[in-house]
């Protein structure tokens, strides 16, 4: 059989076309279905490519990208929230001739600019954009055909299984949990955005559609820790794309008691490249685990590989990753080969600081773009957002460096809590004191009154904690 998600899909549609696909709302989908909703938007595509899709979550979104997929079209998932200049310059850089929806198609004007696609490109991804306008991240074809396949038989997804979607349709994480379920004949079960941070329809949705596989930010297991009736029926929790505070793990195994716990560590440009298996006993951090089939990963520090322990950042490269940015010079700067050439594949350089272990075990220590010096000491403001959040009465922190005329930065740290009364800034500061070197130790502590704002990825918002809580002391 043609090794693409669209012939694999094809195979379900034909061989199980009343097989549930999607549930989406109180809607449940069939294969036969989607293959025929995809069949008939593919008669209506502009004939050429690349497009750019706004992926928004519906049932009749993955059948315009079925069909896409299905007719070989290179598409660019945009959010849908993206400001319209964003949108525009992404659309302008990748060479969309057009926009499409489900039910429209706006062309677009292009001036020929644009840089080529890699061939085989089957979808464009797209970074945060945390420090400027996103970078577009092409796939090829064959590398996301052998992370579904990795995927659906590591987690046992296949014909009878259920998976919660809990990502927006414009994250790799829906690689998994759609892609991957829909190519092994599993169905999947959509979360709506406009209900992801409601905990009692989450728990229905799980209860409801016996979910087998679920995998999602911290923050879905966050809304979810405080409630006592366990979900028996799931097998496989995946956490990724942050870190999972130490009390939000303790709660994992009374809320999912039958279900194996993972920490799965990736990046767009990547896709998955670690797994652990998590000991909510085990002792805080959480490993980023061992690599999975056909990763291979270096720690480089001062321009030497790390043969032993130590931290260093880290290079990886899996058989899913891109091979590179449409934009050539930031490609150059994070694609590449060996740090020391010892071996012929393409690595990609993550930017992320991990520490190896004596006995081997990878934990993730912090950015190199986000170190800092508080008097003449380096600190790292990940392991200090860590330490605060191992504070049982703290439900999200976030740690800002500002410039300090005496010691170069000062530690701003953010904070909310769960409203039990057991918080205060000195509360917050000897916690510190008991994890923290002095210097780690933020100058300034903000206790928030309501939640931290978040990002549709579960992150906290700095920008908007920034205007929120810190303007005034720049």
């Amino acid at each position: 059989m043609e090794k693409t998600i669209a012939a694999r899909v094809r195979a379900q549609v034909r061989t199980r076309p009343d097989d549930v696909a999607l549930v989406w709302r109180d809607e449940e989908v069939t294969y036969g279905h989607l293959g025929r909703h995809a069949a008939e938007l593919a008669s209506r595509l502009p004939g050429r490519g690349p497009v750019a899709v706004p992926a928004t979550k519906t049932p009749a979104t993955v059948a315009l990208l079925l069909a896409l997929l299905e007719t070989g079209t290179p598409f660019l998932l945009l959010s849908p929230d993206l400001p319209a200049g964003t949108t525009a310059a992404l659309t302008a850089r990748a060479g969309c001739v057009a926009v499409l929806t489900p039910d429209a198609v706006e062309p677009l004007d292009q001036d020929g600019t644009a840089p080529p696609l890699p061939p085989a490109t089957a979808m464009l991804l797209t970074t945060s954009g945390s420090t400027g306008l996103p970078k577009i991240v092409p796939l090829p074809a064959d590398g996301i055909d052998r992370f579904v396949v990795w995927a659906a038989g590591r987690f046992g997804i296949g014909p009878g299984r259920t998976v919660l979607n809990y990502a927006p349709l414009n994250f790799d994480l829906c690689l998994l949990d759609v892609w991957a379920t829909l190519s092994a004949g599993g169905r999947v079960v959509l979360v709506a955005p406009d209900r992801a941070t409601q905990a009692a329809h989450l728990l229905g949705l799980l209860r409801r559609h016996r979910v087998h596989v679920v995998q999602a930010v911290p923050m879905f297991y966050q809304l979810l820790s405080g409630h006592p009736d366990p979900l028996t029926d799931v097998e496989h929790v995946i956490a990724t794309g942050d870190v999972l505070p130490e009390w939000c793990l303790a709660a994992l195994p009374g809320l999912f008691p039958n279900a194996r716990l993972y920490n799965l560590y990736g990046c767009t440009e990547t896709n998955d490249s670690f797994l652990h298996e998590l000991d909510p006993a085990a002792p805080a951090p959480v490993p980023l685990g061992a690599p999975i089939d056909g990763v291979h990963a270096v720690l480089v520090a001062d321009g030497a590989v790390l043969a032993g322990p130590g931290v260093g950042e880290l290079y990886v490269s899996t058989p899913f990753q891109a091979p590179g940015y449409l934009d050539e010079t930031a490609t150059a700067a994070a694609f590449g080969g060996h740090p020391t050439g010892m071996d012929h594949r393409r690595y990609f350089r993550s930017g992320d600081l991990v520490r190896r272990d004596h006995d081997g075990t990878l934990t993730l220590e912090g950015r190199t773009d986000f170190q800092v010096k508080v008097r003449g000491v380096r600190v790292n403001p990940m392991e200090v957002e860590q330490a605060l959040l191992a504070h049982p009465a703290v439900t999200a922190a976030v740690v800002f460096a500002l410039r300090d005329p005496v010691g170069g930065a000062a530690l701003h740290a953010v904070v909310s809590h769960d409203g039990s009364g057991r918080l205060n800034t000195l509360a917050v500061r000897r916690h510190c004191a008991e994890l923290l070197p002095r210097a780690a130790i933020p100058s300034v502590i903000h206790l928030a009154d309501t939640q931290l704002p978040r990002t549709s990825t579960g992150k906290p918002d700095r920008a908007r904690i920034t205007s929120t809580y810190l303007e005034r002391t720049r």
